[in-house]
């Protein structure tokens, strides 16, 4: 087999990882930019580690990190800024990943929203004020995805440099 061969397979199968995990963070349940950052890994350890590569590499791992945490943090302040106390956000986030195994891709997002307007509802005895904070909750799960997808698209615009410098 060729050299160059291996080489074009070898990324080829790790560009098509990393555009799975893309695509992945739409469905809130897929951990698109840990498989993005699997790939990465994976491709270090079969082509190697270069000065480049573990620069990349650990660039790559700080946005892996800061994407996955951003989720969560933009969901519960959006929330929290209109109104409603953190225990609720937290009971609806909780909702949320049990609402991803009952109904996946929509079910975490519908049960972390359907959560959080039935409890500030009852707390606040208005039905107007617990909307509020569920637009608030999901403009803060919007904002977690486009800030994702930026990050993973960096992520592998960061790999092409590494792969192909």
């Amino acid at each position: 087999m060729y050299p160059w061969l291996s080489e074009v397979l070898l990324e080829t199968f790790v560009l098509g990882a990393m555009l799975v995990g893309l695509i992945g963070l739409a469905v809130p349940l897929v951990p698109g930019l840990v498989i993005i950052w699997l790939a990465a890994l994976g491709y270090g350890i079969f082509a190697g580690f270069s000065t480049l590569g573990w620069v990349m590499f650990a660039i790559i791992t700080i946005l892996m990190i800061a994407g996955s945490i951003v989720d969560n943090i933009l969901m519960g302040t959006k929330a929290y800024s209109t109104g409603a106390p953190w225990w609720s956000v937290l009971i609806a986030l909780v909702a949320g990943v049990a609402g991803n195994f009952a109904l996946p891709v929509i079910g975490g997002v519908l049960a972390a929203l359907l959560t959080l307007f039935l409890i500030e509802w009852l707390r606040r005895k208005d039905w107007r004020l617990a909307l509020t904070s569920v637009k608030g909750m999901a403009t803060g799960c919007g904002w977690a995805f486009v800030i994702r997808f930026v990050m993973g698209m960096v992520m592998i615009g960061l790999w092409m440099i590494w792969a192909w410098v």
